[in-house]
């Protein structure tokens, strides 16, 4: 697979993981903890509440899942050039940190736990898309993940959401490697998770202006 080039500005954060693991709580946290120390920051998320999204948002939450995973695939990976073009690159290019709840490495887990091929997706996600420098993985068992689910009120278990599903899933997360991926344990107290999610985002940020100087 040949790597997408990262961007020359700003930072790119993806955060992923299994529906329950709490990422989009503390997308939310990481963005305004980094907002009070003066950093110019921008909290997304996949899929969009553009018109992409809201139709991939609305074809999710039906009951009627007609489509083949490969068509799905192109569903999400239409949304994300919207998300690419309108909304990450621009930021970027401002020089801003960009905050993404969900990124092309939700699609090679979820697509790849229905049959496609997960480093395809990869590939073709960076074709367009610009690689994070900072990829962070929360990780908790299963059950745990549905507990919360069923506590937060997340609607009904969709038959791509199963267990059997999910379980496949997270299996495909615990396969991607990468010196810009890291993984948090999920079940950690809130505040600990946050702690070591800003302690990751600082040190990318240290790492990117490292590489910035240095070029």
């Amino acid at each position: 697979m040949v790597a997408a080039a990262r961007h020359t500005a700003g930072v790119l954060i993806a955060l992923e993981g299994i529906d329950g693991s709490g990422k989009t709580t503390q997308a939310m946290s990481l963005a305004a903890t980094l907002a009070r120390i003066g950093r110019r920051v921008l909290c997304t998320q996949e899929p969009t509440f553009g018109p992409g999204g809201r139709r991939l948002r609305d074809y999710l939450a039906g009951a009627d899942r007609h489509l083949t995973p490969s068509e799905e695939l192109e569903l999400f990976q239409a949304d994300r050039r919207e998300h690419v073009a309108n909304t990450i690159r621009p930021a970027l290019a401002r020089g801003w940190i960009v905050i993404t709840d969900r990124y092309y490495y939700s699609s090679a887990a979820y697509q790849g736990a229905l049959g496609l091929d997960p480093q395809t997706i990869l590939a073709a996600s960076e074709a367009f898309a610009p690689r994070p420098n900072l990829v962070v993985i929360f990780t908790l068992p299963l059950p745990v993940a549905l507990a919360r689910r069923q506590e937060a009120h997340i609607g009904q278990v969709q038959v791509t959401e199963e267990p059997s599903y999910l379980e496949k899933v997270a299996a495909l997360y615990d396969q991607f490697q990468g010196p810009h991926i890291r993984r948090l344990d999920a079940t950690a107290p809130t505040s600990n998770v946050l702690g070591r999610l800003l302690n990751l985002t600082m040190d990318a940020l240290a790492a990117a202006r490292t590489n910035t100087s240095g070029a």
